[in-house]
């Protein structure tokens, strides 16, 4: 599958829109109002913008209106700095092998724009989908960790992938 990645903008709040599914959505807290939505849409636009991320929308040949998304954005771990990132691609195009392949572009992206932190991914422990993806991905499983999303607390695996050569983080001064 041809899989490509292309910076979120102002015509990608109707993938947002159609993402919001109990389906996809309750891994991360479950479904958000339309404001939230909108309120998404603008920090996703706002990461690439402020320096602090980016977002993109994942397409496939004949659907350049996106069939999922990816993205990182700035994040303390541990009292670390760190990328966190997530992904969520439509149900009907899960098990072709885009969501690896688009994390793997977002990786590529974030390293090519200068990006040294470790990235991490925290999907629940219960998500087999979401771990594959890490997996084949080229993340490194560290343990499993509590993660708060909107108003609970998430049992998740913590994943980590290196951008800086030599499979460690550098920070830049």
């Amino acid at each position: 599958m041809d899989v490509e990645v292309h910076p979120w903008s102002e015509g990608d709040l109707e993938l947002l829109r159609r993402a919001n599914t109990p389906e996809l959505m309750d891994w991360v807290g479950g479904v958000e109002t339309d404001d939230q939505v909108v309120a998404r849409h603008h920090r996703y636009l706002a990461l690439a913008r402020d320096g602090t991320g980016q977002q993109f929308r994942i397409t496939v040949p004949g659907h350049p209106e996106g069939v999922g998304m990816v993205g990182y954005w700035q994040h303390e771990w541990h009292g670390e700095p760190a990328l966190e990132s997530g992904w969520s691609v439509e149900s009907e195009y899960r098990g072709q092998g885009i969501a690896p392949a688009a994390v793997v572009a977002m990786l590529e992206f974030a390293r090519a724009a200068g990006e040294t932190l470790p990235v991490h991914a925290y999907p629940s422990v219960d998500n087999p989908a979401s771990n594959a993806v890490c997996r084949k991905a080229g993340f490194t499983l560290l343990g499993e960790e509590d993660f708060e999303v909107g108003d609970g607390v998430l049992r998740t695996n913590d994943w980590v992938a290196y951008l800086a050569p030599g499979g460690e983080a550098s920070r830049s001064t």
